[in-house]
């Protein structure tokens, strides 16, 4: 019996990576092989949150098996420790099944944090809660000084704005634990030993347009009304899915601070950006086959034989 496969289907968002990895599940069981499906999409672990993330409905998931989707309240937060031990999880169970499981996503560090033989550095919650509370009195630019002076390193890769990421670094290195510089190993082994990665691309004259268009349908589809019921269940005091990409702008527009046109005008440029950094996380992966989701042939793509774009 062939031994499980584990597949990671990733790529900038709106690139199709969604229904590649249905084509792809599909094409495997009519070779005979089951296959699951695991988000790697950050914001997607987060129950409610559906138009501003694109999250499939469940009735169009083709009774394919899919995990890692509305697992968390919008105040919880989505630590990659905590991802990272939960998909690995899911798909310890999906292989003991005899499946393959398909890793999907555009989250470039959830989906390095499984793929890769990668160990977090220990936590202290009690030297945490006192590195953010110097936060909240003092500001990021504070920590971040200290930071810069004891890891260069890790100082170089991480937003001075960007007070949790300061704080976890600090945390770290007051543990006597190297901080990794802030990012995954250069030349990490693979966490299971046989793993194929398929990432989707467009060109950019193609992907912008596109993306762009996604935002406008997003808030004619009815961002605005997910985004006031979220509120209810606290949004606004998520520290992770408060500030995603569309759901941060559609909450300003409710508070009046921006107009729906600036919100959709700044929601699109922050995803133009964000899908620029999505290409070059992924272009890093040198086993990667690259591939047009929308003229792939899936089948190929499942016994091995597809081409590379």
């Amino acid at each position: 019996m062939t031994e499980p496969v584990l597949w990671a289907v990733v790529g900038a968002t709106g690139t199709g990576k969604t229904g590649l990895s249905l084509d792809l599940a599909d094409a495997l069981a009519a070779d005979g092989r089951r296959a699951e499906i695991v988000n790697a999409d950050a914001m997607q672990v987060y129950r409610g949150m559906d138009i501003g993330t694109a999250k499939l409905p469940e009735t169009e998931r083709r009774g394919i098996p899919h995990h890692l989707f509305d697992v968390l309240a919008v105040t919880d937060e989505a630590a990659v420790a905590w991802y990272q031990h939960a998909a690995r999880t899911a798909i310890r169970e999906i292989h003991g099944r005899g499946s393959d499981a398909i890793l999907v996503g555009g989250s470039g560090l959830y989906v390095s944090s499984v793929l890769w033989d990668f160990r977090f550095p220990p936590r202290d919650e009690k030297l945490r809660a006192e590195l953010e509370d110097e936060l909240e009195r003092h500001g990021a630019g504070v920590l971040f000084t200290r930071l810069r002076e004891a890891d260069p390193a890790a100082a170089e890769r991480i937003d001075p704005r960007n007070g949790r990421r300061v704080v976890r670094a600090l945390e770290v290195l007051a543990q006597g634990v190297e901080t990794h510089g802030g990012a995954l190993p250069e030349a990490p082994e693979f966490w299971h030993p046989d793993t194929r990665i398929v990432a989707t691309a467009l060109d950019r004259e193609e992907l912008v347009p596109l993306l762009d268009a996604r935002v406008e349908r997003m808030w004619a589809d009815g961002l605005v009304d997910e985004v006031e019921a979220l509120r209810a269940d606290g949004l606004e005091r998520g520290v992770t899915a408060g500030r995603a990409i569309g759901y941060a702008q559609a909450l300003a527009q409710l508070r009046g601070e921006v107009t729906r046109a600036e919100a959709v005008a700044e929601t699109q440029a922050l995803t133009r950006r964000y899908a620029r950094r999505q290409v070059s996380w992924f272009r890093r992966y040198d086993t990667a086959r690259w591939v047009d989701a929308r003229a792939v042939d899936a089948a190929r793509l499942a016994s091995g034989t597809g081409e590379e774009s």
